[in-house]
């Protein structure tokens, strides 16, 4: 079966407020097994070293590969639109986690 084959569905998502809020995260760490990759998010304390996971998500290789491919695109289509992403320096000790 092609993509042209495939009928779009259209799925409600409901949000609860609290997961709708959102976090923010200034680290990212990336692990994966076999069966799984785990993505880690973090914030680091700007006036120390310690950091708090905010988010994990654990996601199946073919939906990590998606993802990937999603993320790809909407970072090309933002820079089309508001000029190249200039990476932050990372704090000093910490790195990102691949």
């Amino acid at each position: 079966m092609t993509q042209d084959n495939i009928k779009e569905k259209k799925i409600d998502i409901k949000v609860d407020e609290h997961i709708a809020i959102g976090h923010y995260s200034n680290l990212a760490a990336i692990r994966h097994s076999r069966e799984e990759f785990i993505f880690d998010f973090a914030f680091i304390f700007p006036d120390g070293p310690m950091g708090k996971l905010v988010a994990r998500m654990i996601l199946s290789p073919a939906h990590a590969k998606r993802f990937s491919e999603a993320l790809e695109g909407n970072i090309k289509r933002y820079e089309e639109m508001f000029g190249p992403i200039i990476p932050a320096d990372v704090p000093p000790g910490v790195g990102y986690i691949q």
